[in-house]
């Protein structure tokens, strides 16, 4: 196979092209050249936001095409129309998000979905990854995958979720786990989704996946639990009712990462139908290894986490996590 990864150096990219590699693809990275790309691709660089910026694209054939762009949807409308008569699929890493909120609990991949079109401009995230599944769409038609990812985890995150309560569980002392600790979770491994996502397209999937694991296969309590065992830094876990959580203003999911209480946001995030992938092969490896993989990864950059410039980072201050626990 030959494989075109649009991005392919950070995150879900240099998983997915990882992947590739290991399966003795030949794969071509596109990209800025901000970040070195994995050994043994060919590199085309180019900036798709720029006049002209996917020339070095103008000639070339594939059979899969991966694109992660999560800003404007005319960078994939113009890469996706640039390619469509020279490339198999079109998997585009899209995101639950495109789902109008709210969503109840069990809601598979035909449920409502937000506005979006590919000739717009940069708007809000979930409509920007709309606009680029119609845009793919548009260029390849059953041959575009729509792969709809929610949490994503595991070694190179560059959002800082998993990283900074690994960080927080090494440095040992009380810690402010936000209950219940049976609150299920519903996330993927970066390397499962670059899996399936490589083993759907080979198999010559379209359409759109809900690509998460399924409901339940983790708790915050195997999360965190898996973070202090990790780490085993002594971090000792207080689990804390959601109630006084949020009467002292602590927001779930930036303050305290991947936590979200129960409720309509819950349900949203972590209450996806995900039947679909599952009979097509999704496999999800435990929380357990997820956790301890991501932490070896981090040990190598010293703690230290890339973080995405357009992401604020996570995390709850040390002095208001004190407080709520009473020290």
């Amino acid at each position: 196979m030959k494989l075109l990864m649009l991005g392919g150096t950070e995150f879900v990219g240099r998983a997915i092209t990882e992947d590739a590699l290991a399966r003795g693809w030949e794969v071509t990275v596109f990209h800025r050249g901000h970040h070195a790309p994995p050994p043994g691709t060919r590199a085309l660089h180019g900036d798709r936001t720029a006049p002209g910026g996917l020339a070095a694209l103008a000639a070339g054939e594939w059979d899969l095409v991966v694109d992660t762009w999560g800003g404007a949807p005319t960078a994939v409308r113009d890469s996706a129309r640039l390619l469509s008569g020279r490339a198999g699929t079109y998997a585009y890493i899209s995101s639950r998000s495109v789902y109008a909120y709210p969503a109840p609990a069990g809601q598979g991949e035909d449920g409502p979905l937000v506005e979006g079109s590919p000739d717009a401009g940069s708007k809000a995230y979930s409509e920007d990854k709309r606009g680029g599944e119609l845009a793919a769409l548009e260029a390849f038609a059953d041959r575009a995958l729509l792969v709809r990812a929610g949490l994503i985890l595991g070694p190179y995150e560059n959002v800082g979720r998993l990283p900074w309560w690994l960080n927080r569980t090494a440095r040992g002392g009380p810690v402010l786990a936000p209950g219940p600790r049976g609150l299920p979770l519903q996330y993927i491994d970066v390397r499962d989704l670059a899996r399936w996502t490589l083993d759907a397209a080979e198999a010559g999937l379209g359409g759109p996946y809900n690509l998460v694991s399924p409901v339940g296969h983790a708790t915050m309590g195997t999360f965190l639990d898996a973070c202090a065992a990790a780490t085993g830094g002594g971090g000792d876990l207080r689990w804390t009712d959601p109630e006084p959580i949020l009467a002292a203003g602590v927001e779930p999911w930036t303050e305290l990462p991947v936590w979200l209480p129960e409720g309509e946001s819950h349900d949203y995030m972590f209450g996806g139908d995900v039947t679909r992938a599952l009979e097509a092969g999704l496999k999800c490896r435990p929380v357990e290894e997820t956790v301890a993989d991501t932490w070896a990864w981090l040990c190598t950059l010293g703690g230290q986490a890339p973080q995405r410039p357009d992401r604020p980072a996570p995390g709850i201050d040390a002095e208001r996590e004190a407080a709520l626990l009473g020290l």
